[in-house]
């Protein structure tokens, strides 16, 4: 519920603060992959665990997001907002400081239940403050900042963890966030929607408990084996979760996820295609980041500045997009889901001794696919349902595609190990019988693509077979990704062509070319 207008100063102090802190989240999502080998290395994290650095975070986000929009809408924006930018902030601080893996993922999770509170709620914020004349240039503005913050991030993450350390990835936030904090307190008025729904707490639990477990099972599958009364028990009892959290949301009378929102298969698609895109990249971020910096001996400011290949296009499409759309109608989506599936699939071919010219098709490829088909999806996903539902709409996309992200880079990774495993075991058959003897020994080494520790405990020969080996599982890791990517591209083009469909609830559905909000989302 919007108050009296705000001044000019107050507005534009409020989107400077929402801009600071938008931009800082979606710097998180990208800053930490560029860091993740120097975390592996000197908190000696095994290639499993270090899958968790990254999905703590994702997960609480995930998990939460729809909740952290409830609870500002509920109890106030402003209010909400400074408690999880406040969270934020400190578990950043707690991570930077930690000392093992078990601290930094445990942080890793709470710094995403801050992020949850944050997100949802910025783009509120800044409507509330702008009147309608003046929201879309402010929208735009909010953004602009939000990709700056995500295409910077491997830059400054590279920038940071070579002049520094890995906890600088996360010191960056502390100063960030205070900042942000000192002007929400005094510039940003609080605001609330007096019709907002009444936080559905047993939807929140089931689905985050049945999605961790989930999680859990895949990435510990090497170790436990699929068909071991532990997986069967851990996959029965996510099975029973995640049934149980449809149960309730069929139920209670305002749920978290209204499942009749899927009943127009546009924004089933949209959500199930935004799931796979992100499921393949952030597989493709994992490998490729531990082949440049582990296999290929890149610093981490050489593979952060290497990425600008792929920011510099996403930044180019995604601006024009819009102007697609006009020209081609809805295909921008299923052309842009096939561009950045040929250059998952591109650099699925890595090889040792490749260098960045052998990586910059794919980039390029990710970079221009994923800035066509990020903006084009979200309008469709918006559009697809009456125009009081965008809101909704547009966190139940943004979880999807945390989800996808989650599960995604459990299951690839996963799978990626375990190629590495069996091609080592194999491989290491060619080592003299005294180097062969240790071969089990430093597996883990050998996932993470850690050739020249591999060198220092078994010798020189070791170190091509071992790098063969993980290029092995990464080949196979991205070859699943770009192929489920083309299928997405299928089904987009299949089910995204037709006009919208407005579902019985007496509103109206928006264009098919959706709102500045559903594309900045």
């Amino acid at each position: 519920m919007a108050g009296q207008p705000l001044s000019a100063r107050r507005r534009v102090v409020t989107l400077i603060a929402m801009c600071v802190a938008q931009g800082m989240i979606l710097l998180d999502n990208t800053i930490v992959n560029v860091a993740l080998p120097s975390i592996q290395r000197e908190l000696d994290v095994n290639p499993g665990n270090l899958i968790w650095v990254v999905n703590a975070y994702v997960l609480a986000l995930a998990s939460l997001i729809m909740v952290g929009g409830t609870l500002g809408d509920r109890y106030g924006r402003k209010r909400v907002f400074v408690v999880g930018l406040a969270i934020f902030t400190a578990m950043s601080a707690a991570c930077a400081l930690s000392t093992s893996e078990s601290a930094l993922i445990a942080a890793r999770a709470a710094q995403g239940v801050g992020a949850a509170l944050v997100a949802p709620l910025s783009l509120s914020i800044v409507a509330d403050a702008y009147p309608p004349e003046r929201r879309t240039a402010a929208i735009g503005i909010w953004a602009a900042a939000a990709g700056l913050g995500f295409g910077a991030g491997p830059v400054v993450g590279g920038i940071l963890v070579e002049l520094f350390s890995w906890s600088a990835v996360f010191w960056v936030n502390v100063p960030i966030g205070i900042v942000g904090l000192i002007l929400v307190i005094t510039g940003v008025r609080e605001s609330r929607n007096p019709h907002a729904r009444r936080l559905d707490l047993p939807g929140a639990v089931l689905i985050a408990a049945g999605l961790c477990v989930l999680t859990f099972a895949i990435v510990e599958s090497e170790h436990i084996g699929w068909t071991s009364p532990t997986m069967i028990a851990l996959l029965t009892a996510a099975g029973v979760l995640l049934v149980s959290f449809l149960v309730v949301e069929s139920r209670v009378r305002e749920p978290m996820v209204p499942l009749g929102l899927f009943r127009d298969s546009r924004f089933t698609v949209s959500c199930g295609v935004y799931a796979i895109m992100y499921l393949a990249l952030a597989s493709t971020f994992f490998f490729v980041t531990l082949f440049f910096q582990n296999v290929e001996g890149w610093s981490a400011l050489e593979v952060g500045l290497s990425w600008l290949i792929m920011n510099t296009p996403f930044l180019i499409a995604s601006t024009l997009a819009g102007r697609l759309s006009v020209w081609i109608g809805t295909a921008t989506c299923w052309l842009g889901v096939l561009l950045g599936g040929l250059g998952v699939l591109a650099l699925a071919f890595l090889t040792p001794g490749a260098g960045l010219l052998a990586a910059s098709p794919g980039y390029v490829l990710i970079g221009a696919g994923y800035g066509m088909a990020v903006p084009t999806i979200s309008a469709v996903a918006v559009s697809a349902l009456p125009l009081e539902h965008s809101g909704l709409a547009s966190g139940v996309l943004n979880s999807a595609r945390q989800v996808g992200t989650a599960v995604g880079l459990a299951a690839l990774g996963s799978v990626g190990l375990a190629v590495t495993r069996n091609s080592w075991a194999a491989l290491s058959a060619q080592l003299p019988a005294s180097a062969q003897a240790g071969a089990p020994d430093i597996v883990q080494d050998v996932s993470g693509g850690q050739g020249s520790v591999v060198a220092q405990q078994l010798g020189p020969a070791a170190q091509p077979l071992a790098e063969s080996a993980f290029v092995d599982g990464l080949h196979v890791a991205l070859l699943i990704g770009g192929g489920l990517m083309l299928v997405a591209a299928a089904f987009a083009f299949i089910q995204l062509r037709r006009p919208a469909v407005t579902v019985p609830t007496g509103g109206r559905a928006v264009s098919a070319q959706g709102t500045s909000e559903g594309a900045a989302s």
